[in-house]
């Protein structure tokens, strides 16, 4: 399993051309927010004292959670290529267990997702702060690095589901063109939750990956609403964190920490056990 990983992470990182594909997404979700998402945003809290620091941090967090889709999903392009090339084939006929085969492009999957997550993270503190934020403090870094692992897990497990179901390059560069044009959307960063009517709403609650952002978003903006939302009473700022998707609600149920932890890994366990059964079959 360990070789079969270290291969497939060496074949990744060897390839720049798929290392930078598998920040496309996130290029152009910050490129965007440069441009004009930003100041359109800013514009609707003008009045809010720290708005670009809140603004800046919700929205990095939202990029932690599309890259940790995003750089999986590249990673798993290997798979794709060794099915394409018939390398799979090879492997089978080697004398290499199943699960170690299986494990190996899952655990490289995992550690290329973690990596590419955990530098975006880091860039993303920069970012922030030469904008004049802060930086988060250390118990919020581990959180939030914390997160980022889980994310990555249930990302992973997604991802490798339905790279299972593809076998060729075209059809993977076409999944990875609908993710990469929708994750955006469907993590609520191109336009905040409270703004899309509630259809849409709801698609961005059911999405696993949301979830992940708003976890993310739960740590990175609370330094920021401290000082912006001084004196303010307790609906407002609920009613900021609904607007933003820092929190979910459900008819009159507000989502917690813990349901939104126990969405991420229940769609691990669901996804690789379904993983799991299109791999075998295919196997047959």
């Amino acid at each position: 399993m360990n070789v079969i990983a270290a291969r497939n992470i060496k074949l990744f990182f060897r390839d720049r051309r798929n290392v930078v594909m598998s920040f496309m997404s996130v290029f152009i979700i910050f490129g965007l927010y440069i441009l004009f998402l930003g100041d359109t945003l800013k514009s609707g809290l003008s009045d809010m004292p720290g708005v670009g620091f809140i603004l800046d941090s919700w929205v990095m967090a939202g990029i932690l959670a599309v890259t940790s889709v995003t750089a999986t999903l590249g990673a798993l392009g290997i798979m794709v290529e060794d099915r394409t090339q018939n390398i799979l084939k090879d492997f089978k006929a080697a004398p290499i267990k199943r699960y170690d085969l299986v494990g190996g492009y899952l655990l490289s999957a995992f550690t290329i997702g973690l990596l590419l997550s955990l530098v975006t993270f880091v860039l993303a503190e920069i970012y922030i702060v030469l904008q004049g934020g802060e930086w988060l403090p250390f118990a919020a870094w581990i959180k939030v690095i914390g997160l980022i692992l889980l994310s990555v897990l249930s990302s992973s497990s997604i991802v490798f589901f339905i790279t299972s179901l593809l076998n060729s390059r075209n059809s993977f560069s076409t999944a990875g063109t609908i993710i990469g044009t929708l994750i955006g959307f469907l993590t609520g960063i191109y336009i905040p939750i409270g703004s899309l009517p509630e259809p849409v709403q709801w698609m961005i609650k059911l999405f696993p990956v949301s979830h992940a952002g708003a976890l993310i978003r739960s740590v990175m903006v609370e330094q920021p609403m401290q000082a912006s939302f001084t004196g303010a009473s307790t609906e407002m700022v609920q009613q900021f964190k609904l607007e933003m998707g820092v929190a979910f609600q459900y008819g009159s149920t507000i989502s917690s920490t813990a349901l939104s932890i126990g969405v991420l890994l229940g769609t691990t366990v669901l996804f690789y056990l379904l993983s799991i059964m299109v791999v075998s079959k295919k196997a047959r």
